[in-house]
């Protein structure tokens, strides 16, 4: 009996895929804070090992992670994720805000050739990676999807969307998403945003354009093979605020999990996401300074 019990144990034991080695932080601040690394599912108050995420995320269809994103440490968790959550099951696809329709033609281009085993020379211009992304944060994940046997999709607007939905603002259908406790914090982030400068006349248009950004995200999650990853800014992956407030207007049984990465002293609550994994910090940089008279 003992060897049997012995035996379900190490079969048990050798069901559990290993996950790669957690990267190192990189960023210079809160390498002592008592939240470093600390992993704290909010539905429940619970703290996780990374092991124990990773399960808990590997059971929805849908997984949403909202980043930083000039802080190298969430890119780096990100591509840990991915792989650890691929070694647990097969991955459907991997969705990115970075990346919008008229490149995903260039995407699939890509990913056909890196398959045919023909190096590409320069992938950020093959892919005409966008300037307002940061390449060599963006990279090695970026690499990495490419060379799986998933799809990488675009999940934002391109720009001549973003400049009809400017001019032109349609109103968006449903309840969970158009409610004024989610239109006021999402102005107030804009204008915040956009350093106290923006004409109150112009944020009417700017909010449509932020929520028709999540709304294509939703779309794109709904329409995307599953398991599902989609990799966004903070806000719009807010439950309180961003993509799932549109998963619910577009599909209520559509289920989704949250995971926000934030640096530490940036508490999350439990309004905003399922799961948050607390990071080392950068330095604040005022953007807004000269601006300013």
């Amino acid at each position: 009996m003992r060897v049997l019990v012995i035996a379900l144990l190490v079969l048990l034991t050798g069901c559990q895929s290993a996950l790669p080695p957690l990267p190192t932080w990189q960023s210079p601040l809160g390498l002592t804070h008592a939240d470093l690394g600390r992993i704290e599912d909010l539905r429940t108050g619970e703290r996780l090992t990374p092991r124990q995420l990773v399960e808990r995320l590997t059971k929805a269809p849908r997984v949403l992670i909202g980043e930083q994103h000039d802080n190298p440490d969430h890119h780096a968790l990100q591509l840990w994720l991915l792989r650890a959550l691929a070694a647990q099951r097969q991955q459907g696809s991997l969705l990115l805000e970075m990346l919008t329709p008229d490149q995903q033609t260039k995407v699939d281009a890509v990913r056909a050739q890196l398959a045919a085993n023909k190096p590409v020379a320069d992938l950020q211009r093959a892919l005409a990676w966008q300037r307002g992304w940061n390449w060599a944060l963006y990279e090695p994940l970026v690499r990495h999807a490419l060379s799986q046997p998933y799809p990488l999709l675009a999940a934002n607007l391109q720009r001549a969307e973003v400049l009809q939905v400017y001019r032109r603002p349609a109103p968006l259908n449903g309840a969970a998403s158009t409610a004024q406790r989610v239109r006021q914090p999402l102005l107030e982030q804009i204008r915040v945003s956009h350093c106290g400068l923006l004409p109150d006349s112009q944020l009417p248009a700017m909010l449509a354009v932020q929520q028709q950004r999540d709304r294509r995200m939703a779309e794109a999650l709904l329409a995307a093979p599953e398991p599902s990853l989609l990799i966004a800014g903070a806000f719009h992956v807010r439950r309180d605020l961003g993509v799932p407030l549109h998963l619910v207007d577009l599909n209520p049984l559509a289920d989704s999990l949250v995971l926000l990465l934030a640096e530490v002293g940036k508490p999350v609550n439990a309004a905003a996401a399922d799961f948050v994994w607390y990071s080392a910090a950068l330095p604040e940089q005022d953007h807004c300074a000269d601006l300013r008279p």
